[in-house]
């Protein structure tokens, strides 16, 4: 991948990752998209759009098919109806869709099968992961999209799109989780033998220890927000060259002294809950035990010194990895800066999407898409 050009700017109108300002989270992502038009000297027609929420939950599943007994061979068709199938699974009424992963198939028992297509059988079985999320949340980001105005190719969400660029296909198989520590979220997913296992979403993020900050230390949240940055460090007990500082050239804060101590332990301590806030359904469901290769950390709130300690606190013996540079050309910066690796990611995921149905038009994907989710609610049972 070569990136062309970028767009940053600060946000507004978005509270945990979720429109709350139509207006004004507008004006951000119109003055962004326009900044990286002009320095890409490219016009933006279609985009690829990440989610994320509190809303945004999944469940694993397993479907069937009896194959007929005059084909006995697997077909297309039939992995196509496995997929269908999976999607008959009971949701709220209020839910869509927003992925289906195929976990395993199995072939009359015959555990490990990547691809059935061809093999003969008379029962095919795969397992699922299955994505969704309340419908006029996702609708309600499309048309956002559509203002301005551009085209939405696909949806994704947030932390399959990080894990596209932090992840090989080794670690994918190994057993990888991929925390995405955002200002309003924290993400996740977790692979195991090559395929999403479990994913979820926090409604706490960078902006908590903000909030955090800015009550315990008495201080506006914007100054929180340059305390956290220049001055936070997640790890307690690594010493810092200094016990305090002195707020300068700020009103009605100049001169006011700051403990580097108790600062370093808020941020510690909401860190820690958002660790144990992961950790506690991986445990639950059992998949803590498949992460073999590790625990990758991305996003802003990686950036923060000892924030791997934490981390490694709370998991014990997985190894920890903070964010590393993606495999791009261009702006190596962006490449460099975890904040970004969500949006990187979804080149990557696009480019995975055209290689997986190379002989479906992306005008066809995209009317497909949107009227599934603009459609009838999806079947409960």
């Amino acid at each position: 991948m070569k990136i062309l050009g970028i767009g940053d700017v600060p946000s507004s109108g978005v509270r945990k990752g979720e429109i709350i300002d139509f207006e004004l989270a507008s004006t951000c992502v119109y003055n962004a998209i326009r900044a990286a038009e002009d320095r890409a000297d490219l016009e933006i027609r279609r985009v690829y759009l990440s989610v994320t929420g509190s809303h945004i939950t999944s469940l694993n599943d397993r479907g069937c098919v009896r194959i007929p007994e005059d084909q006995r061979e697997i077909t297309l068709d039939d992995v196509k109806e496995l997929k269908k199938i999976a999607r008959e699974v009971a949701i709220p009424e209020t839910n869509a869709f927003l992925h289906t992963h195929i976990r395993h198939y199995f072939v009359d028992g015959q555990e490990g099968v990547e691809n059935p297509v061809g093999m003969c059988g008379t029962q095919l079985e795969a397992d699922f992961h299955l994505i969704h999320g309340i419908r006029t949340r996702l609708q309600n980001a499309i048309r956002f999209v559509r203002e301005l105005p551009m085209e939405v190719a696909d949806i994704v969400f947030s932390p399959l799109a990080a894990a596209q660029i932090m992840l090989s296909r080794q670690e994918k198989d190994e057993g990888a989780l991929v925390i995405d520590i955002g200002g309003g979220t924290t993400d996740y997913v977790l692979y195991n033998r090559g395929s999403v296992c479990q994913s979820g979403c926090l409604a706490v993020g960078g902006d908590h220890i903000n909030n955090d900050i800015s009550m315990v230390l008495k201080v506006p949240h914007n100054l929180a927000e340059k305390l956290k940055v220049n001055y936070g460090r997640a790890n307690v007990e690594e010493a810092s060259s200094k016990n305090s500082i002195v707020l300068t050239d700020e009103t009605r804060f100049n001169g006011r002294e700051i403990d580097l101590e108790e600062l370093h332990e808020i941020i510690y301590l909401r860190l820690m809950e958002i660790f144990n806030c992961v950790k506690k359904p991986l445990l639950e469901r059992g998949h803590l035990d498949r992460v073999g290769s590790g625990i990758y950390l991305t996003g802003g709130m990686s950036l923060l010194p000892g924030i791997d300690r934490v981390a490694a606190e709370v998991f014990g013996n997985i190894p920890i990895v903070k964010s590393r540079a993606a495999p791009v050309n261009g702006v190596i910066a962006v490449a460099e800066d975890p904040r970004y690796s969500t949006a990187i990611g979804l080149i990557r995921y696009a480019q995975l999407q055209d290689q997986e149905r190379p002989h479906t038009s992306i005008v066809k994907r995209v009317s497909t898409f949107v009227r599934d989710l603009f459609g009838a609610p999806p079947r409960s049972s």
